[in-house]
């Protein structure tokens, strides 16, 4: 990875920190988790090979593990890699087939990492989860809504900044900008 690339995601994942940290100011029992619509942004702008996205994962895992009022903030260790590899996987497959691939690729890896961080915590603290709700259903009626908004709004953020990041970028580097899908016009 170049170290343009590294510095993007160094300060995509920094602002996913920020503003989960203030994001702790909610309570319940996971955290509406915004660092996965930078991380999935960031995935996006700068395409990492998979040990890239893998590690892009870790790294947001242990931001979210670090800040977190959740039911068993370890889950992130696992559930933040998943969701950064179905980033790149989702990405890779939709980048060229429409506009909208930020979106969708956000939502899909949002999800992944939700509904993997619910099932790694329903299995590591199971009498916490039951002490808590009563039951795994009353649990799920809790976390799964919160899974679904936190993917639609990560979908929102990372589809409505990816156009003006990626044309600061490709400003940056004298390129012409060009969105998703869209065609490059041969000047001659």
């Amino acid at each position: 990875m170049k170290s343009r690339d590294i510095a993007i995601v160094g300060i995509l994942l920094a602002v996913g920190a920020i503003v989960r940290y203030m994001s702790l100011l909610i309570p319940g029992p996971i955290v509406s988790n915004l660092v996965i619509a930078f991380y999935s942004l960031a995935i996006i702008l700068v395409v990492p090979t998979f040990r890239e996205a893998l590690g892009i994962g870790v790294v947001a895992g242990v931001i979210c593990a670090l800040i977190s009022h959740s039911i068993f903030p370890p889950a992130n260790l696992i559930s933040e890699p998943l969701g950064a590899i179905v980033c790149l996987g989702a990405y890779l497959v939709l980048r060229d087939r429409f506009v909208l691939a930020p979106a969708v690729t956000t939502l899909l890896a949002t999800m992944a990492s939700g509904f993997s961080f619910i099932l790694v915590a329903l299995i590591a603290v199971a009498p916490t989860v039951l002490g808590k709700f009563g039951t795994v259903s009353a649990f799920l009626a809790v976390t799964v809504p919160i899974v679904l908004i936190t993917a639609t709004v990560n979908a929102v953020v990372a589809q409505a900044l990816e156009v003006p990041a990626s044309r600061a970028l490709s400003r940056s580097t004298g390129q012409a900008a060009l969105s998703p899908g869209a065609r490059r016009v041969d000047d001659s």
